[in-house]
């Protein structure tokens, strides 16, 4: 990784990870320090007793040390509210995409 000066950085800056942390493919980086992460997750519905296949896309925050970027599998971490849609950063990115 590489030094940065990224406030919000769970690494270099003020920002302190908590909670829940999940994995995902990042869909969208065309916002400043910001990617849109989908990850795909099975619901059990009761009344039916079947498994429901649902995704859902997650605003995080990305570091300048990280530089996530598009269809890299990441793995984020629930932070402190960064922003109105951010409360989640970026921690590593697991697989890098490839050709893109």
């Amino acid at each position: 990784m590489v030094e940065c000066n990224d406030i919000n950085c769970f690494t270099h800056g003020n920002v302190k990870t908590r909670g829940a942390v999940l994995e995902g493919t990042v869909v969208s980086d065309k916002g400043k320090k910001t990617v849109v992460v989908e990850r795909h997750f099975a619901k059990y519905i009761s009344k039916y007793e079947r498994l429901e296949r649902r995704n859902s896309k997650i605003a995080a925050h990305n570091p300048e040390c990280i530089k996530a970027k598009l269809h890299d599998s990441v793995r984020m971490a629930e932070c402190r509210r960064i922003s109105k849609t951010k409360a989640w950063v970026i921690v590593e990115v697991l697989k890098r995409a490839e050709g893109v």
